[in-house]
C-alpha cells in the first residue's frame, strides 16, 4: 500500500514502549509526527529518538504528537531507551511502536525491497488533525533526518493551513511568506493589511500574516 500526500494515514492499534496505544486516540486533536526505524540499538537511530527527546518543547509548542516505530520487540525498546537516555543526555517519552509483524511498516509503505527486505527505511510522516498526510519525507539508513527541517516544515503546514500563504525556498518562520496566485492583487491589503510586494504579477509578498 503507497500512501501519498493528502491521503487519509491509516489508524491501528499497536504495542508500544508505554504501553498498547490507538493512533488516532493517541493523536487526538493534535498534529503527528509518525517516524520509523531499521532497528533497536542502531548509531544514526539513537541519535535521531535523543534529539527528537530534546526537542519535546517544541514539539509541544507546534501541538505535535511523536510516535517512532521499528520491527524490534518492546524488551529491546526499554533497554535501548536506557542507551538513549545515557548517551544522548535526554529523556525519551514518547511511544516506539513494536511492530515485529511489520503491520504498520506495510500499511505505511516503510519497507523498500531495494533497500532491505526486512528493515523499515527511514520514512517520516507528518500527520495534521484532520488525520490527512502533510508531509512525507525518506531518508536512507546511512543518513540522519534533519529535525530542524522537520520543525520548519511544520511551521509551514500550520501557517499554510490558516492562510492563503505558501513559504519560500529556505523560509524560516517569520519571515515574509508569498501570497497564493488565487488572490488577486487588489484584494490583497483587505487580507494581508501589513503591506505587500509585487515582485512579479505571479509572486506577491507579504510580511507572515501570524506574526
Amino acid at each position: 500500500m503507497s500512501i501519498r500526500i493528502g491521503d487519509i494515514a491509516p489508524n491501528f492499534k499497536a504495542t508500544t514502549s508505554i504501553g498498547e496505544i490507538d493512533f488516532y486516540e493517541y493523536l487526538g486533536d493534535s498534529w503527528g509526527v509518525l517516524f520509523s526505524h531499521p532497528a533497536d540499538y542502531t548509531p544514526v537511530c539513537t541519535t535521531e529518538l535523543g534529539r527528537t527527546a530534546a526537542l519535546k518543547g517544541e514539539f509541544d509548542q507546534r501541538n505535535v504528537k511523536v510516535l517512532a516505530l521499528s520491527v524490534d520487540p518492546v524488551d529491546s525498546h526499554l533497554g535501548w531507551i536506557k542507551d538513549i537516555n545515557e548517551t544522548q543526555n535526554t529523556t525519551v517519552d514518547f511511544p516506539i511502536i513494536a511492530d515485529s509483524d511489520k503491520t504498520v511498516a506495510n500499511l505505511y509503505d516503510m519497507i523498500h525491497p531495494n533497500a532491505s527486505e526486512t528493515l523499515t527505511v527511514r520514512s517520516l510522516f507528518v500527520i495534521g488533525p484532520d488525520k490527512k498526510v502533510k508531509l512525507i519525507i525518506t531518508y536512507p539508513a546511512s543518513t540522519g533526518r534533519n529535525f530542524n527541517e522537520v520543525l520548519r516544515v511544520i511551521d509551514s503546514l500550520q501557517l499554510t493551513a490558516n492562510y492563503s500563504v505558501a513559504t519560500p525556498a529556505d523560509w524560516k518562520d517569520g519571515e515574509d511568506v508569498i501570497v497564493v496566485n488565487s488572490i488577486k492583487t487588489e484584494d490583497i491589503p483587505a487580507k494581508f493589511p501589513k503591506g505587500h510586494k509585487v515582485i512579479k504579477p505571479y509572486l506577491r509578498t507579504t510580511p507572515q500574516p501570524n506574526k
